[in-house]
């Protein structure tokens, strides 16, 4: 056979070779995406009756404000401790995974959220159990995003806007639910929902593996030897990247993302203010605990557009400029609730999530992973996720103060500095990374 035949028939070969690479990888899409976003629905149904009815639980219980921040802030504190380590094994090769760990945590959440609603009088194992609880759903938060990322290295596509921002229609959902049960029922109703809503998601979680086998059909020879030769460079590039498990060696390795991670800390001090004391600040102001479940879902709701469609914008804007974006509107949500005058000032600061919260936590997650290298791939996330944490844990204890001191309207003035000034190191951060 003539040469020329040849290649057109090795031409042709490969074509259909593509074709059903593609062709299979469209009809899969759907298939992940979708036991993702059961996954993030869950997890968030659950974080929404630990994290926003956190206060009407405690309150319920005969805590404090000063107590109910001195509990949120161990609670972060532990969770920033742990959150590195977890992600550090993962990192390693072993056989500590992903969807093991975030299988491991959702079943501990599970077991203490049963103990917890059936826990009314003790306080000291009140504030133990519920600690557990908020520490691990934190921790396990940067497990999930990780995923997307380690199953789409591996051919299995997820939009993980979509399923993240159907994680938010979950919190949407659960939350006036949760508001109109507590209307009727004691507070134990939240856990044990949120024992329910979890075991779902673990069901999702410990069938959401990879085969032996890849989940995308046979490549050209040509790219398999492209894939030998880019192990052989990762291989040499190992050693230098398993230095970044120190915190130090990280924040020297990426100077500009310590920034931005600065940045998180100031930004959602604020942010994590208003979730926690929601009830404190809509009372005043004539709401109650049926608000907060409508003020919540509305918040959750909005969310949906910015991370559904934020695969297809973050191709026209950089997801740098996109996070400025969202620390700009962090600003202007907690400043419309500090002029507020009325419960229509609470719904009003809402409809920031879809420039705020929604565009931020897709746009940090392909930040990290954008910015980070492979060895460090979890550790980006779960360092987000730290700062997000960390700045629960100065919202805590000083806002709780705050409260107790001086009332709601001087809790939100810090707020709005602490946001302002966590946008003016979000351009710096991205600034000292365009020089380097």
């Amino acid at each position: 056979m003539p040469p020329a035949e040849t290649g057109k028939i090795v031409m042709e070969r490969n074509r259909g070779t593509w074709g059903r690479n593609m062709e299979y990888n469209r009809s899969r899409r759907k298939f992940w995406t979708a036991r993702y976003a059961v996954i993030n629905a869950t997890y968030f149904m659950g974080f929404c009756g630990v994290h926003a009815y956190a206060s009407i639980f405690m309150l319920e219980r005969g805590f404090t404000n000063s107590r109910i921040g001195l509990l949120l802030a161990l609670a972060n504190v532990f969770s920033v401790v742990m959150q590195p380590i977890i992600a550090g094994l993962i990192d390693r090769p072993g056989k500590l995974t992903n969807q093991k760990a975030a299988s491991f945590c959702t079943a501990a959440v599970i077991v203490l959220s049963l103990a917890l609603s059936f826990v009314e009088k003790e306080k000291a194992a009140i504030f133990i159990i519920f600690m557990l609880i908020y520490m691990i759903q934190m921790a396990y938060q940067p497990i999930i995003i990780a995923m997307n990322f380690e199953y789409a290295e591996k051919g299995c596509s997820i939009n993980f806007g979509l399923a993240r921002g159907l994680g938010s229609v979950g919190f949407a959902v659960y939350s006036p639910i949760l508001g109109t049960l507590l209307e009727h029922h004691s507070v134990s109703v939240i856990h044990i929902g949120d024992a329910l809503v979890l075991t779902v998601g673990l069901l999702f979680l410990l069938t959401f593996k990879l085969s032996d086998k890849s989940e995308v059909p046979a490549l050209l020879d040509e790219e398999k030897a492209k894939g030998e030769g880019t192990e052989k460079r990762a291989a040499d590039h190992e050693q230098e990247q398993a230095a970044h498990n120190n915190f130090f060696d990280f924040a020297k390795h990426y100077p500009a993302f310590m920034l931005f991670l600065l940045s998180t800390i100031l930004v959602f001090f604020a942010h994590n203010m208003i979730n926690d004391y929601l009830i404190q600040i809509i009372k005043p102001l004539g709401g109650t605990e049926r608000h907060v479940g409508y003020a919540t879902s509305m918040a959750a709701v909005i969310e949906l557009p910015t991370m559904a469609l934020f695969a297809g914008m973050v191709k026209k804007i950089s997801c740098e400029k996109l996070l400025v974006v969202s620390t700009v509107f962090f600003t202007v949500k907690v400043a419309i609730l500090f002029l507020a005058t009325g419960i229509a000032g609470v719904f009003a600061s809402q409809f920031c999530q879809l420039a705020a919260y929604a565009l931020f936590i897709p746009a940090s997650a392909y930040y990290a992973s954008m910015v980070m290298e492979r060895a460090d791939q979890v550790k980006g996330q779960a360092y987000v996720n730290c700062a997000i944490t960390l700045s629960g844990t100065f919202s805590g204890l000083i806002c709780g103060r705050i409260l107790d001191v001086a009332g709601p309207k001087v809790m939100l003035g810090c707020g709005v500095t602490a946001s302002f000034l966590g946008a003016v190191l979000a351009v710096a951060a991205v600034r000292k990374r365009g020089n380097r």
